[in-house]
């Protein structure tokens, strides 16, 4: 018989991984499409490159500033990312990614570590929040959110999403990265 302590971790561990991974194609995509995170993502050098990872898990995504001043998803990476940031444990993973709580209350809580420059830290939270509060219902967003946008207007939100999960789907159908 399989216990139900086995399979809940075992359940949060697959969520995260499937989470991870859209979280890092969105944001990819999004930095494509949303102007303010094109804005954010230009303030980043070119070649700069930023890791979200599970600590002593091998779940994560890398994802590196391209000369177009976008963001592209890495499948490896050789040396330490320039940013990294770590959830210190899978739980505190799936309070974020089941909206549960938001980066910046996790970062509060002290269940994330950012290795690199605090401001790019920040500029990357900024980029995650604006991603979420395109592509997420706003009663969800606002739970993942520190303050959704209000002058997010609905238009902006449904071209914004259609256009980050259009680009998502491409990426799985293409198997890129």
């Amino acid at each position: 018989m399989i216990s139900t302590k086995s399979v809940k971790p075992a359940l949060e561990q697959a969520y995260i991984k499937l989470m991870m991974d859209v979280i890092g194609r969105g944001l990819v995509m999004a930095s494509q499409v949303d102007d303010e995170i094109r804005h954010e993502v230009s303030k980043f050098p070119v070649g700069f490159t930023l890791s979200m990872d599970v600590f002593q898990n091998d779940i994560a995504f890398i994802a590196k500033v391209t000369p177009q001043q976008d963001l592209e998803l890495l499948k490896s990476l050789e040396g330490k990312p320039d940013l990294t940031i770590t959830f210190k444990h899978l739980h505190h993973a799936f309070l974020v990614f089941s909206f549960q709580e938001s980066t910046a209350q996790a970062f509060a809580n002290d269940r994330m570590i950012a290795d690199g420059d605090l401001s790019y830290a920040i500029r990357l939270v900024r980029c995650l929040n604006k991603m979420e509060a395109l592509i997420l219902p706003k009663l969800v967003a606002e739970l993942a959110v520190k303050e959704y946008p209000s002058e997010l207007t609905l238009k902006e939100k449904l071209t914004g999403a259609a256009n980050i999960y259009l680009k998502v789907a491409q990426s799985y159908l293409k198997g890129s990265v």
